[in-house]
């Protein structure tokens, strides 16, 4: 009502229509008073709010559900070295387990390092909403070494940053050592009872390595002889059984063949020294004491001494028997002769040489018939030379009168 009379009072200032009637196209809204207005003013605001307030709640938990999880604050592994083992070089870039806090260490699988540099873990998480959540990053550990760590590794910080004053420096790890390394200390007294093991084993294989060698290096050298005597060097043959018997004095085939070649070289000396020294050192090889007897003969040498020497070890040798019998009748011991002539006849009965021997040392000791009977014997035996058989007949002529 105020309104309408303020607009009646208007009219009359103006002086109105000559005909009192107001024209309804001249009226003219007036507008409100500003004390009408401000209930209308609050309401919007208030509904302005409560929109804003609800797309504000709304896009919150929109946000959060899309939102990656905040990384945690990565811990340092350090490396606790047992004592007695080696120290490893300080790594380049330091171990850090980002594994998350709710999951317990042991069961978190261990990850493959990272090529590419670790992210700030610090960062935005707004900066790319559609990015994955970053996986948990573990480095493998020793079993020995305890997962806890000393102290926690500051966030990374881009290069040129200054540190703050509150910020804490944490120590360099380690690089976790290899789990040969961290189990030594295990191994150790295992490991150093296997090596005292090994020593005594070496030692002992060491043993029987230096008895063999000398006879392995012997018969080495024997064998580069004989191929230098098929080749025909000689000298080269000579001098490998020479190094070959200083080498192993008991290397019976090397020394009867240096024999043979000293002798065919006419060094006889050479070759009683060699037999002496043989025979010195094994006596019970009657082929050797038979060469050294026969050398001896011709140059007047104890013959006999050196196969009574080696007589007991002459067994059943026939040939050794009826040797030692003529050296004996040569030194006129017929009787003695006569009884190692049988010896050999029983292993060899149809050698009519011993048989003649035989007869010559009965003939000699006046034992006639048995002297007739054995020429018999060895005129009928086979292989008798032409001037051996005239030799028989002549003693049997002799015995015939």
């Amino acid at each position: 009502m105020s309104l309408i009379n303020k607009m009646l009072q208007d009219l009359d200032k103006r002086g109105g229509a000559g005909d009192g009637a107001v024209n309804p196209q001249e009226l003219k809204a007036v507008p409100a008073l500003e004390h009408e207005r401000r209930p209308l003013v609050l309401a919007g605001a208030g509904v302005a709010a409560a929109v804003l307030a609800a797309c504000g709640w709304y896009g919150w938990q929109y946000w959060q559900s899309h939102r990656a999880p905040p990384a945690p604050v990565p811990k340092v592994v350090v490396n606790q070295r047992p004592p007695g083992a080696a120290s490893a070089p300080p790594p380049a870039a330091p171990v850090i387990d980002t594994a998350r806090p709710a999951a317990p260490e042991s069961a978190a699988p261990p990850a493959e390092p990272l090529a590419e540099p670790l992210a700030n873990p610090l960062a935005n998480p707004l900066a790319n909403p559609a990015r994955k959540p970053a996986q948990p990053i573990q480095f493998d550990a020793p079993p020995a070494i305890s997962a806890a760590p000393r102290a926690l590794a500051a966030p990374e910080r881009p290069s040129g940053a200054v540190p703050a004053a509150g910020d804490a420096i944490a120590p360099r790890p380690r690089r976790p050592l290899p789990e040969s390394d961290a189990r030594r200390p295990e191994r150790k007294p295992a490991q150093a009872e296997s090596v005292r093991e090994n020593v005594r084993e070496g030692v002992r294989e060491g043993v029987s390595r230096r008895e063999l060698t000398p006879k392995l290096e012997s018969d080495g050298a024997y064998r580069r002889a004989l191929v230098a005597l098929q080749e025909g060097r000689l000298s080269v043959a000579m001098a490998d059984l020479e190094r070959a018997l200083e080498i192993d004095p008991r290397n019976e085939a090397a020394r009867q063949t240096y024999v043979s070649l000293l002798l065919e070289n006419k060094r006889t000396d050479e070759a009683i020294r060699q037999l002496r020294l043989s025979l010195g050192i094994d006596p019970r090889q009657p082929g050797l004491a038979m060469v050294l007897a026969r050398l001896q003969l011709e140059r007047g040498g104890p013959a006999l001494e050196t196969l009574m020497a080696t007589l007991p070890y002459a067994g059943n040798n026939a040939d050794y028997l009826a040797f030692l019998a003529g050296v004996l009748q040569r030194g006129q011991r017929h009787a003695e002769a006569a009884r190692y002539y049988r010896d050999a006849l029983q292993l060899a009965p149809d050698n009519g040489v011993w048989w003649m021997g035989l007869a010559i040392s009965l003939q000699a000791d006046d034992h006639l018939p048995q002297a007739r009977e054995a020429y018999v014997r060895a005129r009928a035996a086979a292989g008798m030379t032409p001037e051996l058989l005239a030799f028989i007949d002549r003693k049997l002529e002799q015995l015939a009168r």
